[in-house]
Parts: C-alpha cells; sequence; structure tokens
C-alpha cells in the first residue's frame, strides 16, 4: 500500500511541478510592473496637473495596476531644463512641458507661441492637432521623445508688475520682466523693448519678491496657483502669447513598454486633453474677479500697438525664417498671414 501511495504521490508531485513550469513565464509576465515618474511644474490643484493625475488613474485601472503612474507637480523633480535633460536619459519616464520650454530642444515646438498669432484658444488647438502638429510631433520624435498626439493648453499669456500697468509698448522701454528659457520669449519682449531676464518657474516667486525682475507674465491660472497676486500688483490682459503643454514619454521607456500598454497610456492623455483644455479655459475666465479680489488691479491694452512693434522690430520675419517656409505656411492657414 505504501508503495501505491508513494507513487501516487510522485506522479501527483510531478504533474504539479510540470504545470508550474509550464505556467511560470505566464505568471511571471503576469507579475510585470511599469513604474513611471511623471513631473511637472505646477502646482497640484492646476487643471493640468488634475487631469494628468485622472490619466494616470485611468492608466492604472486599465492595466490592473500593472502600468502605474506616480505624479510629482510643483518642479518637486527639478525645473523644466532639469526635468527635459533627465527625461531623455531615461531618469524619469514622463512630464508636461510647455512648448516654449521644449523650443530649446525642439525649436519648431515654438511655432505657437509666435506673438499675437492666434485669436483664440479654439484656433490653437485645432492648428496643434492638425498640420502644425504634425510637423511638431515628428520633430519631437527625432530627439528620441515619444509626445502624445493632444497637446494641452496652458492658454494665453498676460503681463503682470509690481509698478505700473501696461497700456502701450513705450511701457515696456527697459522693464525688466521675467520670461521663461525660450528663445521665442525672449526675442518676443526684445522686440517689444523691455529687457527680459529668463529664470524657471520655480525661482520667479522669490525674484519678483526681492524685485530681481519687476514683472512676469504667465496666464491667469498660474498667477493665481503661484500665488503671483501677492508680489504683483498690476495685471494687463494683451494675449500676447498662446501657449500648450506637451506630454511627453521616454523614448526608452515607450521602446521597453509592451504595445498594449502604450496604447492606453496615450488614450488616456489623449482623452483627458479635452476636458483639461476645457478647464483651463474656465478658470482662466474666472479668475479676473477673483485675483481683483486679491488686490490685483486690470486693464485691457489696444493690442495693435503691440503688433506694430513687433513688425517693425522685425520679430516676425526673423521667426519666419527660423521656422521655414513650410512650417509657417502651416502656421498661416490657421491664423492669416503675419509678417
Amino acid at each position: 500500500m505504501s508503495r501505491a501511495i508513494s507513487r501516487k504521490t510522485f506522479l501527483a508531485g510531478a504533474a504539479a511541478a510540470t504545470g508550474a513550469a509550464v505556467l511560470a513565464p505566464y505568471v511571471a509576465r503576469a507579475a510585470k510592473r511599469y513604474v513611471m515618474k511623471f513631473g511637472i511644474d505646477l502646482a497640484s490643484d492646476h487643471p493640468t496637473t488634475v487631469h494628468v493625475a485622472a490619466a494616470a488613474a485611468s492608466v492604472k485601472k486599465a492595466t490592473d495596476g500593472a502600468v502605474q503612474i506616480g505624479v510629482f507637480p510643483n518642479s518637486e523633480l527639478g525645473d523644466d531644463t532639469h526635468m527635459l535633460s533627465d527625461l531623455r536619459a531615461g531618469a524619469i519616464e514622463m512630464m508636461g512641458i510647455g512648448d516654449n520650454i521644449l523650443a530649446t530642444l525642439v525649436p519648431s515646438a515654438a511655432i505657437d507661441n509666435v506673438g499675437f498669432a492666434f485669436k483664440d484658444g479654439t484656433t490653437a488647438w485645432t492648428a496643434l492637432d492638425g498640420a502644425v502638429g504634425d510637423i511638431v510631433r515628428a520633430d519631437i520624435a527625432k530627439t528620441g521623445l515619444m509626445p502624445m498626439h493632444a497637446i494641452w493648453d496652458e492658454g494665453f499669456r498676460e503681463i503682470t508688475t509690481s509698478t505700473r500697468p501696461i497700456v502701450t509698448p513705450a511701457d515696456l522701454k527697459g522693464f525688466k520682466i521675467r520670461v521663461p528659457p525660450s528663445p521665442i520669449s525672449l526675442s518676443l519682449f526684445n522686440g517689444l523693448g523691455a529687457a527680459p531676464e529668463t529664470l524657471n518657474v520655480a525661482e520667479l516667486y522669490t525674484a519678483l519678491q526681492t524685485h530681481v525682475v519687476d514683472g512676469q507674465e504667465n496666464p491667469l491660472g498660474n498667477i493665481e496657483t503661484q500665488k503671483f497676486y501677492q508680489v504683483q500688483k498690476y495685471c494687463s490682459m494683451t494675449n500676447h502669447m498662446w501657449v500648450g503643454y506637451w506630454m511627453l514619454v521616454s523614448g526608452s521607456f515607450w521602446s521597453r513598454l509592451p504595445a498594449n500598454y502604450r496604447k492606453i497610456v496615450a488614450d488616456a492623455f489623449d482623452a483627458q486633453a479635452p476636458l483639461q483644455r476645457t478647464a483651463n479655459n474656465q478658470l482662466n475666465a474666472s479668475l479676473q474677479a477673483k485675483l481683483t479680489q486679491q488686490g490685483m488691479s486690470f486693464n485691457t491694452p489696444e493690442i495693435a500697438p503691440f503688433r506694430a512693434k513687433l513688425v517693425a522690430s522685425g520679430f516676425y520675419k526673423e521667426w519666419q525664417g527660423k521656422f521655414g517656409a513650410t512650417l509657417w505656411s502651416a502656421l498661416e492657414k490657421y491664423t492669416g498671414a503675419l509678417a
């Protein structure tokens, strides 16, 4: 009896071992986890960060936790320049970055930053979702980064100051204004006669507080969430530049991610893009009243003299030459003639 039991036990054990060996690759594959660090310079309550978190939650759910995206807002992983470097090196897996700063690596990304180009956000989204964006996305991919298809909305930038409202271009003559580390931002304010200085947003509040610079330019959403109203008195609604946010993935990480997970990530972020655009527009539209209550004084300048100043300075001709005929022509299909 003991021999029969032993043989039966042996056979059962052998079968179990064989089954385990057969199943092992599938178990290992099912247990594979992909953890992504997502860095962004915006505050945790900014609509962009909120919708990044929503995309991350969607990815986690759709992959049963196999792909997890940790969101690090407010420059926790470093300023934009450092995060972009880390992204290219594979030290972080994903980030959201303004196209004006991305342009230091991908010059064509600044095409939608051309001064006073877009009449509204919808025109900008249409251009970037379409022919203009096709060119930019291809250029981003050449750097080894993977862009999500849909650009997110940062909005139109306005000028704030601690000294006086900006009513005409003459008010900007020699004015110390912070701009992001973006060639086209420097060029625009040089063309308007100001004295622009580049700083990352993580340094900006202190620079305004200590009068290293006397003004800055950002969408109202950033002005409120970064609490610039505490150190700035005047806000001039110039709408001088539209800025979008690209969602980028490290190319080396993207190539390691299984194709089905890549689609889930891309679909999740592109699905959030129109929701973020709406939320950001609603925030910007609501903030003038709130910022007024917080002590800011608003004015709306006549834009024609500012555009005329840029034309006279050669700003449009310069950037038409830098972007090239193909990209500039694509832009003007949406904006009309600029130069």
